[in-house]
């Protein structure tokens, strides 16, 4: 049984509208999902330090439901920001203006509601988050290194631990979630959203379909995509060691990859 069945989740409302906030607590009173509201906050840049300042307390946040379109600092820009906390909470946006779907879930968002808010559609993201923050508490409570943490590969034949510390990254393609070390690729049962909660800042996000292993990635440049055989559209990529595989890099991301360049493993 998940032993955050009967646990509140700790919830965190950043809106810019006390109306807004004052709806999402209303509804969150009557979510299936046990919770509480442990803080609220109408301007994002002092949400984003009371945040940090929680971070890897026993009490710290579990879900932020975030705003997108706020003065000071857009609700991406602090979404992305959370992700570099060393537990970041789950996020799942709250925002009237639907075309920035695609762009939240490119920063691994739980779950994407739309205003007015719908109680069943709420209670929906509250259940994704709590698998979400089950997942990265089992992770937590694991406390291994790379070297000694491992994923269990099912396939056909047989049943395979593969050392985490051996993966170069992970690529999700037609819905089919793939991991390469430097020999071999194979297929792995669980999505990229719940493998970044496992694997942390060990790994980056650089696209919306694949994370790469920091120690893995060798160097960052713009490219054609004819050097790969597509279609010569000009973009970045980040090369993976040992294979000198190409990925490409979102535009959103190029950002974070190369500040976990520049930084020393």
């Amino acid at each position: 049984m998940d032993p955050l069945i009967d646990e509140a989740l700790r919830v965190v409302l950043i809106d810019d509208e006390p109306l807004a906030r004052l709806r999402l607590r209303g509804l969150l009173a009557h979510s299936s999902v046990p919770n509480g509201v442990l803080a609220e906050f109408g301007e994002p840049v002092t949400a984003l330090d009371a945040l940090r300042e929680q971070d890897l307390a026993r009490d710290a946040a579990d879900v932020v439901l975030l705003d997108i379109q706020m003065p000071g600092l857009d609700g991406m820009v602090l979404a992305a920001r959370l992700r570099e906390m060393r537990r970041p909470p789950a996020v799942v946006f709250v925002t009237a203006h639907a075309v920035h779907a695609l762009r939240a879930f490119d920063l691994a968002a739980v779950d994407y509601l739309t205003k007015p808010v719908r109680l069943e559609r709420l209670d929906a993201a509250l259940a994704k988050a709590r698998t979400w923050v089950h997942a990265r508490r089992l992770s937590q409570a694991a406390d291994v290194t790379d070297d000694d943490e491992v994923l269990v590969v099912r396939t056909r034949e047989r049943l395979e631990r593969i050392p985490l510390g051996a993966v170069l990254y992970f690529r999700a393609e037609q819905k089919i979630v793939s991991l390469r070390t430097a020999d071999r690729t194979l297929v792995i049962d669980e999505s990229l959203t719940e493998l970044e909660s496992r694997v942390g800042s060990r790994f980056v996000r650089v696209h919306r379909n694949a994370l790469v292993a920091r120690k893995a990635m060798r160097a960052l440049e713009r490219r054609h995509d004819d050097d790969e055989g597509g279609d010569g559209a000009e973009g970045w990529a980040v090369q993976v060691t040992p294979t000198q595989e190409w990925l490409q890099v979102s535009r959103r991301q190029v950002t974070a990859v190369r500040d976990a360049m520049a930084v020393s493993i």
